[in-house]
């Protein structure tokens, strides 16, 4: 059994850090990067994916089978420094609670918005990022950044960074599905009047299992996380800011849906609502589990919540349901076009 969720908010201590330089690990082509196994083809992906009910993800006896995930619903100001800051002290108080891994909201330095992303934005490795790498090696946690706005040759991009438990830039992805809808008389957003799209998947392996990467809107595209099923990941992390018309009609729904349909954990991570932003978000960050099952739900305040990861539950329920192996690659498939 699961322990039970814990939800906590400690306001936070402040304190400036060292400055240090960001070692980088292989970043790959638009922002994102892989550690572990070589890319294999789309076909031989899938080809694994269908042959095994449970995917090995590291070589026997290294993966651990339970561990402790926290997410971090920031209050997000106006004042980007005072955002890296908390974030940074909310961070500290996780790892003291056994976390493992951590992950910030979507923009947790910035206010979301198409007219706040070109003041906001700045290059990797940069300020904000710099801080994230010095307090994840503090920590010695693999942390999940969130995402910020990120400038490179002109364009700017929502951009997701992973630190390891040595300060290594492991992984970077930029949200591949930008956020342009208009639904009459409720809300319309059209991130792409700033933003570009990135053009690849991203995933970094852990010694408890390899977690694939996705932000908010990327959610409701199930290809993404059945790409991410296929090349082993275990848990999909999505930083997010659903809003109030999205939010209370499909935030849960959509994670429960990439959950079952993928058997894996999802973890979706908000900023706590601010009913005075000019983009309010939903909050409730959650995590599901490969049965559908809502673990850990927050409220809408700034807090820390927590969820014990079992991957032999997740085991256990693609043992008990195999869909991979019943799969019929002769007739459909899902595949990935660029690594």
């Amino acid at each position: 059994m699961l322990s039970p969720p814990v939800q906590l908010v400690r306001p936070g201590v402040r304190g400036a850090l060292e400055g240090m330089q960001i070692p980088l690990l292989g970043a790959g082509r638009g922002g994102a990067s892989d550690v572990g196994p070589a890319h294999r083809s789309a076909a031989a992906l899938r080809s694994d994916a269908s042959a095994q009910t449970a995917p090995l993800l590291l070589p026997a006896g290294r993966a651990m089978a339970t561990f402790r995930l926290a997410l971090i619903q920031l209050h997000i100001s106006s004042i980007k420094s005072e955002n890296v800051t908390r974030a940074c002290s909310l961070i500290r108080e996780a790892a003291t609670q056994g976390a493992k891994i951590v992950s910030l909201p979507e923009c947790f330095n910035s206010p979301y918005g198409v007219k706040y992303f070109p003041e906001y934005a700045e290059k990797i490795a940069g300020e904000s990022t710099q801080k994230l790498s010095e307090v994840a090696k503090e920590c010695s946690i693999y942390l999940i950044g969130g995402s910020i706005p990120e400038e490179d040759a002109g364009k700017l991009y929502n951009t997701c960074t992973v630190f390891g438990p040595d300060g290594t830039l492991l992984a970077k992805y930029r949200k591949i599905h930008l956020f342009d809808i208009d639904v009459p008389g409720k809300i319309t957003f059209q991130e792409s009047k700033t933003l570009s799209p990135g053009d690849s998947f991203s995933t970094f392996d852990t010694p408890y299992c390899r977690v694939g990467l996705g932000i908010c809107y990327d959610m409701r595209f199930a290809e993404l996380a059945q790409i991410y099923t296929q090349r082993g990941c275990q848990l999909l992390v999505y930083p997010g800011a659903f809003n109030l018309t999205t939010g209370p009609a499909h935030w849960e729904l959509l994670q429960r849906g990439r959950a079952v349909d993928n058997q894996v954990y999802v973890a979706t991570v908000s900023p706590a609502r601010d009913d005075k932003a000019s983009y309010v978000a939903w909050g409730h960050s959650t995590v599901v589990n490969p049965w559908g099952e809502v673990l850990a739900k927050a409220g809408t305040e700034e807090t820390i919540m927590y969820s014990d990861i079992d991957l032999k539950k997740l085991a256990e329920i693609r043992q008990q349901i195999p869909i991979f192996r019943q799969k019929r690659s002769d007739l459909y498939a899902v595949e990935m076009k660029k690594p």
